[in-house]
């Protein structure tokens, strides 16, 4: 896998559907040219995508895609975030690069050091960055177009207990963790959220991971665009960490067949 657009795939869902299931995390294929890079023996590398990972949100996303009422449209990142992680600012706004876990990460999970200190991000941000973000403004610029509006739920798991990169991991750590956004996330939007996933043991908000997707062409201007994070507790649905799934991903993929049917409704 060598090029950089198919790094990623963009699945149709049905030209009225406003939903775009975002999926940025769940893969942890690395290509030869950026592993040549990565400090890690192929040991520690396998133990750190265990913990990185947010295994098989890809195959969440897509049984609920399928079982729902109108088929929503979804974004799956193809590459592992140790090559890129297409959610953070590529720039000094993203608070992450204070651990090392910017656009490009030089640091692990566990603060060890995963590429030298001195790497210069760019080459892997014009490779596989911005052809992801244009690739998403687009997805959401053709909702907009279409539908008009756009509503992207972001698909994340996060480990049950708190990894030493976690900036913001001493709150509570709910089976379901809702991010929202102060511009982008409407109340209508959260309590459709809430609703559909209050039958798996408890929602919270914004902790312990708080935020939510939008591209930035978008991000704080235009109000047709509403995004929502949903994060799983990785207990609820699998073995930690990196193991297989469990009688869980069904529950949570008819949770968010709920939600997505519910937002497709408004």
């Amino acid at each position: 896998m060598n090029n950089a657009t198919e790094s990623f795939a963009l699945l149709p869902g049905t030209a009225d559907s406003p939903v775009l299931l975002h999926v940025p995390h769940s893969a942890r294929e690395i290509p030869a040219s950026v592993r040549d890079g990565i400090l890690l023996d192929d040991a520690a590398l396998e133990e750190e995508l265990d913990h990185i990972t947010d295994a098989h949100t890809a195959e969440l996303a897509a049984l609920a895609a399928g079982a729902a009422e109108v088929t929503p449209w979804r974004l799956v990142n193809r590459l592992s975030r140790l090559v890129v992680d297409p959610e953070r600012f590529p720039d000094e706004r993203e608070e992450m690069l204070s651990v090392g876990m910017g656009a490009v990460y030089t640091r692990t999970t566990q603060r060890t050091p995963l590429r030298p200190a001195d790497t210069d991000p760019g080459p892997l941000v014009d490779r596989y960055f911005h052809p992801y973000a244009r690739a998403m403004t687009e997805a959401v610029a053709d909702r907009l177009a279409m539908t008009g509006r756009a509503v992207v739920i972001d698909v994340h798991s996060y480990p049950t207990t708190r990894l030493p990169y976690e900036l913001h991991g001493e709150g509570p750590r709910p089976p379901v963790c809702l991010g929202t956004d102060g511009f982008h996330t409407p109340p209508e939007l959260l309590a459709l959220a809430r609703e559909a996933f209050a039958g798996l043991g408890g929602t919270g908000v914004d902790s312990p991971f708080s935020g939510a997707y939008v591209p930035l062409d978008f991000y704080g201007r235009e109000p047709r665009v509403s995004a929502l994070m949903v994060e799983i507790r990785r207990d609820t649905y699998m073995a930690e960490p990196g193991g297989l799934t469990g009688p869980g991903l069904a529950h949570l993929a008819a949770a968010l067949t709920a939600l997505v049917d519910a937002v497709s409704r408004c």
